[in-house]
């Protein structure tokens, strides 16, 4: 018989310690510190211009949960850790906290959690109001977590016997996609959807990965903005999940009238099997679609099949994309 314990429930209800912490340790660059010091709670404290007392409870904190490890009186870094929060690896990914943890994020999340619930979604257009700052942050920030899934379908997408020379972007975001895409086929030609606040990130990003000569960007809604046809290739990355089935379709159906003959559409999503809670990630990003979003959803593989089915799309199949929590969803 389980023991009964109320901890689960006093963890959940303290989990934004977790949250403070490590906003904490990512704005003073700690576990960098703490790789060039070796550990020495004395020296990272200056090293990060910190009280010593305060390093010493903080570096406690996260060795509590898994992100340090303490032997005698100094830290040492866990694998991942080194892997993925320290500004010296090319891995790092600390950035991410400035959206996820964003003010914004965190308002829709606590200002009043009982409304989406009773409200079956945020109350009002929750981050989906036009130019809403937050996907200028998102643009920024979100770029290590999405780096090596960009680039792992942008080599499946080259190996294609006719790699696409015409693609769309729709809400591009960063443009990493699509970025990724233009440095593996070389002649590939890219225009990218999303407000005009957030496409000057995507174009920055294009600049510094050299493919700017062959990427255009169109400013506006991804509903409203005539974006063309005879596109090869149709990306709606982090997308689909924002809206209502029925929206879904209605955008699914406006990316087949722009493909050319032949072509297919790609779309990366949490996909939650049918018992939506499992695997853990992809079946909990519906709450986070229910705390910012009217209608938004995680979506099983068999919902997308039908709105792909219901737009007109003749074949939908979903890619696990390892060791991502993601999934490929191709309309073909």
């Amino acid at each position: 018989m389980d023991d009964i314990s109320p901890l689960a429930f006093i963890d959940a209800a303290l989990a934004f310690q977790k949250t403070a912490a490590l906003k904490a340790a990512v704005g003073l660059d700690l576990f960098t510190a703490i790789a060039h010091e070796d550990g020495d709670p004395a020296r990272v404290a200056a090293r990060v211009q910190a009280a010593e007392r305060g390093v010493r409870s903080l570096c406690d904190f996260l060795t509590i949960h898994g992100f340090l490890q303490k032997e005698s009186a100094r830290y040492r870094l866990t694998p991942s850790t080194a892997a993925f929060l320290t500004t010296s690896s090319p891995a790092w990914m600390g950035g991410i906290v400035d959206f996820l943890a964003a003010p914004e994020m965190i308002a829709l999340w606590f200002d009043d959690p009982v409304s989406f619930v009773r409200n079956g979604g945020s109350v009002g257009l929750g981050n989906l109001s036009a130019d809403h700052p937050v996907w200028v942050k998102f643009a920024r920030a979100m770029v290590p977590f999405v780096a090596p899934t960009a680039h792992d379908i942008a080599q499946q997408v080259a190996a294609w016997p006719q790699p696409p020379k015409r693609v769309l972007d729709v809400a591009a975001g960063h443009g990493l996609f699509g970025i990724s895409i233009a440095k593996a086929v070389p002649d590939a030609e890219i225009v990218a959807v999303d407000w005009q606040a957030v496409l000057d990130v995507a174009r920055e990003n294009a600049g510094s990965a050299g493919v700017s000569a062959r990427y255009r960007t169109l400013a506006g809604s991804a509903f409203d903005v005539d974006w063309g046809t005879d596109f090869d290739l149709v990306l709606l990355t982090n997308f689909l999940h924002h809206f209502d089935p029925a929206t879904c379709v209605s955008l699914l159906s406006k990316v087949r009238r722009s493909l050319a003959p032949g072509a297919r559409a790609l779309a990366v999503e949490f996909v939650p099997n049918d018992d939506r809670v499992s695997p853990p990630f992809a079946a909990a990003f519906s709450l986070m679609m229910l705390a910012s979003t009217p209608h938004g959803d995680a979506y099983t593989a068999r919902e997308f099949e039908q709105m792909g089915r219901e737009a007109g799309f003749s074949k939908v199949t979903v890619t696990p994309l390892p060791p991502s929590p993601q999934s490929l969803v191709t309309f073909e």
